[in-house]
């Protein structure tokens, strides 16, 4: 990771969510090698669960995360996530059910980014189509 905000990539944030009380160890590790690759930098990362009963759990980055199945990933926590995003994902978690908010780095994407600072512009706009949406275009297109 670089040390000044001028030379991050693109950043966003990511959502999943597990059935159960810890984050599935295929779909972590599959994360984990994106790290590895350079292909993302995680930058901040909170674990909740709500059990049957509707009680909360919240893990911290800072916090042991064996415990809830992320202790596989590198972590260069920046303290990103609000408490207003970590409210959308405790009121969108059905009970029974855990999730990890991410906040990573495009790191992918750091040099197309500075080279667009550098000739005068920004990364203005960088949109997720659902995948529902993808589908149904290629789908369309055959």
């Amino acid at each position: 990771m670089t040390n000044t905000a001028a030379d991050v990539g693109p950043v966003a944030f990511l959502f999943l969510t597990f059935p159960g009380d810890r984050a599935d160890p295929a779909v972590i590790e599959s994360f984990r090698e994106l790290v590895e690759r350079g292909t993302v930098t995680i930058l901040d990362l909170v674990f909740l669960a709500k059990s049957e009963d509707g009680t909360l759990r919240q893990v911290e980055v800072a916090e042991e995360l064996d415990n809830v199945g992320l202790a596989a990933l590198s972590i260069e926590a920046k303290e990103l996530i609000s408490d207003e995003d970590l409210d959308v994902v405790r009121e969108s978690l059905e009970p029974g059910t855990s999730a990890v908010a991410l906040v990573y780095e495009q790191t992918w994407a750091r040099k197309l980014a500075a080279a667009s600072r550098e000739a005068g512009g920004e990364v203005a706009l960088h949109l997720h189509i659902p995948r529902d949406v993808v589908e149904a275009a290629i789908a369309a297109a055959t």
